[in-house]
């Protein structure tokens, strides 16, 4: 008599790369806050400090939005016919990113408590620094080639 065990659920093999992601990106949304709020004061005082914290915000937010659709989209696509509900989820919040983001270029546009260069280069940072992240998280992480692949059982020679 033979015991078969029953299938062990397992986490998407993205999910512990996508938590160092937004665990990193937050030490680099930190640096970004201090060093941008540092050259903010020194360039237009109070203005600068807080145009420096917007544009951080901003960056954290944007950074999270995608790494947090990717991680709720693989909670909600267990299985291949809800295949169109995970890209669904992911294009989703890239909408969602790309349309907040223009709605506060409006709305931040010509505002006397923000300095818009300061803004634009915590912006520019942000960015630049989240895809750093990716990148240095991605080729230090362990991945198989094929993951999250169940294998049928060899067949038996008779």
């Amino acid at each position: 008599m033979t015991s078969a065990t029953p299938p062990v659920a397992t986490q998407p093999t993205s999910i512990p790369v996508l938590r160092r992601i937004l665990i990193y990106g937050g030490y680099v949304a930190l640096a970004i806050a201090v060093v941008g709020s540092v050259i903010g004061y020194l360039i237009d005082g109070g203005t600068g400090v807080i145009s420096a914290l917007v544009g951080t915000l901003m960056s954290v937010v944007f950074m999270g939005v995608t790494a947090g659709s990717i991680l709720l989209a693989n909670r909600v696509a267990g299985n291949e016919s809800a295949i169109g509900a995970f890209f669904g989820i992911i294009m989703g919040g890239w909408l969602l990113k790309f349309v907040v983001f223009l709605v506060l270029l409006v709305v931040l546009q010509d505002r006397e408590w923000i300095q818009p260069m300061v803004l634009f280069f915590c912006i520019i940072a942000g960015v630049v620094g989240s895809l750093v992240v990716d990148a240095v998280v991605v080729l230090k992480s362990r991945m198989p080639y094929v993951g999250d692949v169940t294998l049928p059982p060899a067949p038996v020679d008779d």
